[in-house]
């Protein structure tokens, strides 16, 4: 299962115990309280903002915001790796 981002949920620790996936959660993943966040704003951008499907479909992807959002314990190279992995599954792939 992917996430609007490119995120595997099913491989994330935190899933089913905190989150059942963006969707599911109306993009407000536990962790967005830490970033003082009402909604991740990948979400609000790809969902809200632009009625897409995920960010797959966005001509803009990687963006600004798609970039900001780093987990904090990755370096930027480990960052950046993951980001052109998450491109990768959401250019090759359809989130009904």
């Amino acid at each position: 299962m992917l996430s609007i981002c490119g995120l595997e949920c099913n491989k994330c620790k935190f899933f089913s115990e905190k989150c059942t996936g963006c969707m599911s959660i109306q993009g407000k993943p536990f962790w967005t309280k830490g970033y003082n966040m009402e909604v991740c704003q990948i979400y609000k951008c790809c969902i809200n903002d632009k009625s897409l499907k995920h960010c797959g479909e966005c001509s803009d992807l990687p963006c600004k915001t798609y970039d900001q959002l780093k987990h904090p314990k990755m370096s930027e190279e480990e960052h950046r790796e993951e980001l052109k992995i998450r491109v990768k599954r959401l250019k090759g792939t359809r989130i009904a």
